[in-house]
């Protein structure tokens, strides 16, 4: 690297590679804006004159930048919105804002962010690094200040959440999974007939006071009823993913790839007999979330 002039065009064509380190990282847009400045930052004030590799250079910047973030955001027990301000990103314009992190977190998957936002910082950058971006275990132990063997631990149990273990058969998995999509389709659709059709004529709806609305009742019973108020808060749909909840199938709503809501389906037959609604912090740390669809080995920049 000759000149400051070369590292800025170097930096220019690294840009949405590191964007996409950084988002996968973070899970939000503006931190991964502000994380990709501050990397140019750091890496103007160096004499890079010696670098070879400078993508790989600049990916490893970014990524203690992220790591020091990720770590301050544990201090702080940083925790996302509650029900009662959902609307208020519902009625976010995504379509205004085809860069904000709603477009952004389907590319990546919504489910595998909620599932990384639950790792440890550490874990966290040794997956996204070596699992979706190929970065060997050597780059990684510098940046995460462990050792080879400790980094590749870091990224295997990393791994093990991510993907988890199903506790039933393919078969079994295969039916619920056509039974909560055909709800969510139903349910983004706005579909009152479609939703009839999936739930159970005698089908429970449960939840816990976090995930309600004012003078909502905890448990509802009826098909109608349980559609009626589905539709009635249809616009949670577009933030709701099927993922695996200790084990067994169910459904995330997670604006921006943190969990808000977490619905544990009960199914019978081609139907859904109840489910029970989960907002409250406490019972949602407890919850322990992995993917259903396969995730990605290399990651395409977002």
């Amino acid at each position: 690297m000759a000149n400051h002039s070369e590292l800025a065009e170097q930096f220019d064509r690294s840009r949405r590679h590191l964007r996409a380190v950084a988002f996968r990282m973070l899970g939000s847009t503006d931190e991964a804006d502000d994380a990709v400045q501050e990397t140019w930052l750091r890496a103007s004030r160096f004499d890079a004159r010696a670098v070879v590799n400078v993508a790989g250079w600049l990916t490893t910047i970014v990524a203690r930048v992220c790591l020091e973030s990720l770590r301050s955001r544990q201090r702080r027990g940083e925790e996302f919105l509650d029900v009662a301000e959902l609307d208020r990103v519902i009625a976010h314009d995504a379509e205004a804002h085809p860069e904000g992190d709603l477009v952004m977190a389907e590319s990546v998957g919504l489910a595998l962010l909620v599932v990384l936002d639950a790792l440890g910082p550490a874990e966290r950058i040794a997956f996204v690094l070596h699992d979706l971006f190929g970065v060997s275990f050597e780059e990684i132990a510098g940046i995460v200040e462990r050792s080879p063997v400790a980094a590749k631990k870091l990224a295997s149990r990393a791994r093990q959440r991510v993907r988890g273990t199903p506790t039933v058969s393919a078969a079994e998995l295969r039916e619920q999974r056509e039974v909560i999509d055909a709800f969510l389709a139903a349910s983004r659709a706005g579909d009152l007939e479609a939703l009839l059709a999936v739930l159970a004529p005698d089908v429970v709806r449960r939840a816990d006071r976090a995930a309600l609305r004012g003078e909502e009742e905890t448990e509802v019973r009826g098909a109608r009823r349980v559609a009626e108020e589905t539709l009635t808060n249809s616009g949670r749909a577009r933030f709701a993913r099927p993922v695996f909840v200790n084990g067994a199938l169910g459904i995330v709503v997670a604006p921006l790839g943190r969990p808000l809501l977490v619905l544990e389906v009960e199914r019978r037959g081609d139907r859904v007999a109840a489910f029970n609604v989960i907002s409250d912090r406490a019972r949602l740390r407890q919850l322990r979330f992995s993917v259903v669809d396969p995730v990605p080995t290399q990651a395409s920049p977002a």
